[in-house]
């Protein structure tokens, strides 16, 4: 088994193995109603659905989150990369549902750094972004397509820490 089939098999047993829920809060629509909580956030591990193309899936950063709504959270950041070049981004990510603990929705983001997309310049993205957080601390899962021989694909985590909230 590869070892992103790895660990997204690992997600779902984290999923499961939470706190119970009747059937009726499994999936629910999340709250979009003002909130300010500021996060600070690692880079992230990668593990690249192309594992043997020597990519780096270690991709040290740092980056901040300011979730503004219950739904929406803006972020920017530094990491990097799987080519060995660094890059940044900035975005929304946009959670609407949860199913169970775990928030579900779309990292929209602009990028840059990737040498084989647009010489390095800047990129649109969406990323299918799962979250789950625990009082003060959390972890993004980022399940990030192939795009042709420019972008790899792998499954993403990246902590995070609630420096505060109001």
């Amino acid at each position: 088994m590869s070892r992103a089939l790895c660990s997204l098999a690992l997600l779902g047993a984290a999923c499961l193995a939470a706190p119970a829920a009747t059937a009726a809060d499994f999936f629910t629509r999340i709250d979009p109603s003002p909130v300010g909580e500021l996060w600070i956030d690692t880079g992230f591990y990668t593990a690249h659905f192309d594992g043997d193309k020597d990519l780096n899936d270690n991709n040290k950063g740092l980056a901040f989150e300011y979730r503004f709504k219950g739904t929406m959270t803006a972020t920017a950041g530094r990491f990097y990369n799987s080519d060995r070049a660094w890059s940044n981004y900035a975005g929304v990510i946009w959670q609407p549902y949860a199913v169970g603990p775990v928030r579900v929705g779309l990292a929209l983001a602009a990028f840059d750094g990737y040498p084989k997309t647009r010489d390095g310049g800047w990129f649109p993205g969406a990323i299918p972004t799962l979250t789950y957080e625990y009082k003060r601390v959390g972890v993004n899962v980022g399940i990030i397509p192939n795009y042709k021989d420019r972008l790899y694909g792998g499954i993403s985590f990246q902590l995070k820490f609630k420096l505060f909230d109001k």
